[in-house]
Order: structure tokens, then C-alpha cells, then sequence
């Protein structure tokens, strides 16, 4: 089902990173990996329709970077923080579907105070939050068709299409090696 929301174009530079991951607990792990590479001040855009695994990578990212509480969707509430338990900086998880505006409309969040002391992940912020930083990662996640499918497949309702790149000094220059694993069970990945 595709949102009533413009399509972002597709996350690309040098060093973009596309990935096939082939069911939810892959793209947990993904969260895991991710989460190793990030750090305080991070702002991380997610796009993708409904259902593709925008909140099931969060969930994966918040074990990874150990916060307290469950990652769900922040749909109702808009945001959600989670505080770290290990000392790391804490997760600001929002949702920004519902919301028409730009970050004018996102102000009452304060994310701009949230933000050099967590890792602030928008869904569906493209569009609205930019200004936030000019460092930020995008990753979009996109079901696979046709083509796409990886051999063997199970369930092909699962296997999704994840495009990581950074924009912005922070994610020049191998920022991203941490997700460029080989070999893990359920992500098969390339570089853009």
C-alpha cells in the first residue's frame, strides 16, 4: 500500500549501501548493526511504505545502543525517548506520518534540544526535518519484487530492499563500513 505521502527519491552516492534482507529478525540485526555505527547527534531519516520494517529496524537499533523501554511505533504519541541503560545516548524515536508540516510543525518536539545528546531516528521524516542537521543518514526500505528476489526464498512477503547513505561530512568516507558485514544470515548486501 503505498502512503498518501510523496515518494522519496532513492538514497544514492558513493558510498551508499544496498541491502537484501530476507525476514523481520534480519532486519532486527540490521538495527543491531546500525546502531554500532552510530553515535550522539546522529539524526537517521527512515522511508518506506507502511509495514515495510521502519519499526522493527528501530527495535533492533534501541537493543544495540541498550535503552530502556519497548521500541514501539510512536505513531499516537508522535515521539517516544527512550533512555540509555549503559551510559550511551538515549533514543528519540518519532514518527512524523501524520504530520503535514515541516519542521515548524515538529517544533513542540524539541528535537533540536534532543538532539546532540541522543540518536534521533524520524519516520517518514523526509521532507520535514532536514534542517534538524546537515549530517544525517537516510535509509529507505522497499519490499522486493521480480528480479530482486534473493534464490530461495521462503516467504517473499518478507524480503525487503534497504538502501543506507549519509549525507553530510560525518558519513563520508567509510562511516558506514560497520554495516558493509559479509555473510550474516538474512542480509545480503552490496555497495551503491
Amino acid at each position: 500500500m503505498e502512503t498518501p505521502h510523496t515518494r522519496t527519491a532513492p538514497v544514492s552516492g558513493p558510498d551508499a549501501l544496498r541491502l537484501t534482507v530476507d525476514s523481520p529478525e534480519a532486519m532486527r540485526r540490521l538495527g543491531l548493526r546500525l546502531a554500532g555505527v552510530l553515535r550522539p547527534g546522529d539524526l537517521v531519516l527512515l522511508s518506506g511504505e507502511l509495514g515495510a520494517g521502519k519499526t522493527t529496524l528501530t527495535r533492533g537499533l534501541g537493543e544495540g545502543l541498550g535503552v530502556r523501554g519497548a521500541v514501539t511505533s510512536p505513531t499516537f504519541v508522535i515521539a517516544r525517548v527512550h533512555p540509555s541503560l549503559t551510559g550511551g545516548p538515549a533514543l528519540v524515536h518519532v514518527d512524523a506520518y501524520r504530520l503535514a508540516g515541516g519542521l515548524d510543525e515538529m517544533e513542540d518536539l524539541d528535537l533540536d534540544v534532543s538532539l546532540p545528546d541522543s540518536v534521533v531516528v524520524v519516520e517518514w521524516g523526509d521532507g520535514k526535518v532536514e534542517e534538524l542537521s546537515a549530517d544525517r543518514l537516510h535509509v529507505r526500505i522497499d519490499r522486493a519484487t521480480g528480479d530482486e528476489l534473493p534464490a530461495g526464498v521462503a516467504d517473499a512477503d518478507d524480503v525487503r530492499l534497504v538502501t543506507v547513505g549519509g549525507v553530510g561530512e560525518r558519513w563520508a568516507g567509510g562511516a558506514l563500513d560497520g554495516l558493509r558485514e559479509r555473510g550474516e544470515e538474512g542480509a545480503h548486501g552490496q555497495e551503491g
